[in-house]
């Protein structure tokens, strides 16, 4: 039994980690950070080409710094999960070749993931329609039970 938590850094996913801590048996945990290169958003945010692409190189090998920002931020999240009480925590930073909520579908079912957690900005319909919802599209495409932490009340 692995869970499998989606972590940006928000609030939202750092609301996400406190629930599943608070609510969960203690199970091995993957906290999950997805990037995507600056190269691939310019295929569907034509302004971004305006920015440019920002590579590192060591090591013989090409690294992007949005790698290496997901990593940090992935390493980031586990320790907030063993803070927060969640044991046996990994973290993962993973590329995506397309929208993000794939990323974490595809992850889930690599690690046959026996939950999938993730925190919701709580948009409203027609800002979720602008600009679309990783929850809600992972909850559609994942084939396994998802928790879906909804925004605190403010």
């Amino acid at each position: 039994m692995t869970v499998l938590i989606a972590f940006d850094g928000s609030d939202d996913s750092r609301a996400a980690v406190e629930y599943a801590a608070r609510h969960l048996r203690p199970a091995p945990t993957v906290v999950l950070s997805v990037w995507e290169p600056l190269v691939s958003q310019i295929s569907w945010a034509p302004i971004a080409a305006a920015a440019p692409v920002i590579m590192q190189t060591g090591g013989g090998r090409n690294e992007f710094e949005e790698q290496q920002e997901a990593e940090l931020l992935a390493l980031k999240g586990a320790e907030f999960a063993a803070a927060a009480g969640l044991t046996d925590v990994a973290p993962r930073a993973e590329r995506s070749g397309g929208p993000i909520w794939a990323a974490i579908v595809d992850v889930a079912d690599e690690l046959d993931a026996s939950l999938v957690v993730t925190g919701s900005r709580g948009l409203s319909k027609a800002r979720s329609v602008l600009l679309g919802s990783t929850s809600t599209q992972v909850l559609h495409h994942v084939r396994r039970p998802v928790l879906i932490v909804p925004p605190a009340k403010t």
